[in-house]
């Protein structure tokens, strides 16, 4: 059964910086190209950044690119999402799925706000 487990969002101060963490269980995790996602409240949920099976390959929505990196380690089945220069538009829900996206196996995400 597959199952993503988001953690490692929290309040934080415009400006600071959160290290998002997902590790998958119930598929082959390194055959599988990842994503990280964001559900602000009242939007669609959106790409945020996308890394390839290998890790050698990275894609960024225009919000993200500058600030967010996107990262996995294969043998700890877990694809990370470093986040600095935070805003508070950057609020929001963060989910981590395959990409494109398993529609039945979203996990529960892990709530990032961003606040003075």
């Amino acid at each position: 059964q597959v199952q993503l487990v988001e953690s490692g969002g929290g309040l934080v101060q415009p400006g600071g910086s959160l290290r998002l963490s997902c590790e998958g269980s119930g598929f082959t995790f390194s055959y599988v190209a990842m994503s990280w996602y964001r559900q602000a409240p009242g939007k669609q949920r959106t790409r945020v950044a996308t890394i390839a099976t290998s890790g050698g390959s990275t894609s960024y929505a225009d919000s993200a690119k500058g600030r967010f990196t996107i990262s996995r380690d294969n043998a700890k089945n877990t694809v990370y999402l470093q986040m600095n220069s935070l805003k508070p538009e950057d609020t929001a829900v963060y989910y981590c799925n395959a990409h494109p996206p398993w529609p039945d196996y979203w996990g529960q995400g892990t709530q990032v706000t961003v606040s003075s």
